[in-house]
């Protein structure tokens, strides 16, 4: 039995549809309430839990052989600093905890390349890079880094653990919007743009998810492996986008002060709306600064590859469609059920 915290999650549904064609037993920890479209129609067992409380850990540990974490907070927002703490290091410190007691043979932990400290733009960061524990890029890169520090503590009790440092994610099956699918959702939309002169390293969800299986099957004890994918600007992210989805709307791009002065105040407008956010003054941050990681270690100690990035944008863009038709297509038609039970349905006839 193979469980996985975090499982309806971007990389966490992928993992899941991946361990299933290879024939495993999957145990998905969900929260209570949490939607589970994600996971929908897999044939897995879900139960509820929650990585802050260790006794459903101990309970779902039970019989488990391998447990991928990947639950934790991802937030480019200021006022969450408190529950990532929680989720990301807490969170992750009962879970390791919960396996060594459990016995389970392997833990591998999901932790980004944010948890490595930032360099100065010419260096390049790899695996002995220093970790983000000073917090001078912002909470979600402590939290991620604290993260790593406590399950290493664990493996010095004995755990096996190894750990995954994926770059930005991109790609099919991202139900809930992350982060990196709101951008490329954005910039396939035919509207104006504003961006920055800046770039981030994107890599595709599918090469995340089997750059994790080779680390539970090859990876060493305690140690950290990038899981990067290309670096580019968002210059040609936007225009390779708007390419493969045929469109051609107009973009500025905005001085840096003047967006990182603007982005002081956006955090407001992400949560009156309830959107999924871009545009803050850590995303800006994150994208001006350096972002050129060394993936040569899970290259040759994993077998590790990353597609091209162009591939997984059309994927992505075509798997969106496909899904929206889909999903809008069933909406609309419980609505037309509904005012037809209603007496309001306009061609009765």
């Amino acid at each position: 039995m193979i469980l996985v915290t975090g499982a309806t999650g971007h990389i966490g549904n992928v993992l899941v549809r991946e361990l299933v064609a290879r024939g495993e037993e999957v145990r998905a920890l969900v929260l209570p309430g949490e939607s589970c479209d994600s996971l929908s129609g897999l044939p897995i067992e879900m139960v509820v839990g929650n990585v802050l409380d260790p006794g459903t850990l101990d309970r779902w540990m039970r019989g488990v052989k391998l447990v991928y974490h990947l639950a934790g907070i991802v937030s480019i927002m200021p006022g969450d600093e408190e529950i990532m703490y929680r989720v990301n290091v807490e969170g992750a410190r009962n879970v390791a905890r919960a396996a060594l007691k459990a016995k389970v043979k392997r833990m591998i932990h999901t932790a980004s390349v944010h948890a490595f400290r930032r360099e100065p733009k010419g260096v390049t960061m790899d695996e002995k890079t220093p970790m983000a524990l000073d917090g001078a890029a912002g909470a979600y890169d402590r939290t991620k880094a604290e993260g790593v520090q406590a399950v290493l503590e664990v493996v010095s009790e004995g755990l096996d653990a190894v750990i995954v440092c994926p770059s930005g994610v991109i790609g099919p099956y991202d139900y809930f919007n992350s982060e990196m699918g709101e951008l490329l959702k954005t910039f396939a939309d035919s509207k104006i743009h504003f961006i920055i002169n800046g770039a981030y390293d994107f890599v595709d969800v599918r090469d995340v998810v089997q750059g994790m299986i080779l680390a539970a099957e090859k990876g060493r004890t305690g140690e950290k492996y990038i899981l990067s994918g290309e670096q580019v600007t968002l210059r040609w992210l936007l225009k390779k986008t708007q390419q493969i989805a045929g469109l051609r709307s107009p973009s500025v791009v905005l001085p840096f002060n003047l967006a990182l002065f603007f982005s002081k105040y956006t955090h407001h407008f992400y949560r009156l709306l309830k959107k999924t956010p871009q545009f803050t003054t850590y995303s800006l941050l994150t994208v001006s600064e350096n972002s050129r990681f060394c993936r040569a270690k899970s290259e040759k100690e994993l077998g590790y590859r990353a597609r091209p990035l162009e591939e997984s944008i059309r994927d992505y863009l075509a798997w969106r469609s496909e899904y929206y038709q889909k999903y809008y297509g069933k909406k609309a038609g419980k609505a037309k059920s509904r005012s037809w039970k209603e007496g309001k349905a306009e061609n009765p006839g």
